[in-house]
């Protein structure tokens, strides 16, 4: 490989799965600094910025979150999502609304102008995206698309593992052969049976 991004075409597979995981960190490393530069530009906190972040995504992918849902991937106490989305709905970032499909449910939703704020902070960065993938033919596009899907898929996979309770500590069992207490024996000796067998004995 000579420069970032042009690939020697002699390097075996696990190579180029290496250099993709690389990719994968570096672009995440990259778009974490992006964000803290929203969060500062728009004196958004951090925790603020993930919450918004996970709402955006989820929105865009046509699965909008409820607040229980944001609680579990923020990994904070109920009282502390609560209090959170209170927050962001005070500041005009988000809003509820019914869930369609169950009325019990409230889903979060962005409000325009987070929207138009997020939109036009990352404009800059879609006409650079576009730029750099200009000379790209569509069938690598389809291609990259592809292996991010596969890549995203097994991290999902990787994070429910992580999230998965632990397996229970196999059961020792009992060891019936095992010498019996003290009291057994004394109940043995002092019973019905046993004085049964004494009578029987004289």
């Amino acid at each position: 490989m000579t420069k970032r991004g042009a690939v020697n075409q002699r390097l075996d597979r696990a190579e180029l799965e290496k250099l993709m995981s690389a990719d994968l960190r570096m672009m995440t490393a990259q778009s974490d600094h992006i964000g803290r530069h929203f969060a500062r530009q728009n004196n958004v906190g951090g925790t603020d910025f993930h919450a918004l972040l996970h709402i955006m995504v989820a929105e865009t992918a046509g699965t909008p979150l409820t607040a229980a849902q944001l609680r579990r991937r923020m990994d904070v106490s109920p009282a502390a999502i609560t209090y959170l989305v209170d927050r962001m709905m005070e500041a005009g970032h988000i809003r509820r609304e019914p869930d369609p499909e169950d009325r019990r449910k409230t889903l979060l939703r962005y409000e325009h102008p987070g929207m138009t704020l997020a939109r036009s902070f990352f404009a800059p960065l879609g006409a650079h995206l576009h730029a750099a993938l200009a000379d790209l033919p569509d069938r690598d596009l389809a291609a990259a698309h592809r292996v991010f899907t596969a890549m995203m898929a097994a991290m999902a996979t990787f994070e429910a593992e992580l999230a998965a309770p632990a397996p229970e500590a196999p059961d020792k069992g009992v060891d019936t052969k095992a010498e019996p207490r003290a009291d057994t024996k004394a109940a043995a000796a002092t019973g019905p049976a046993a004085k049964g067998r004494r009578r029987a004995a004289r």
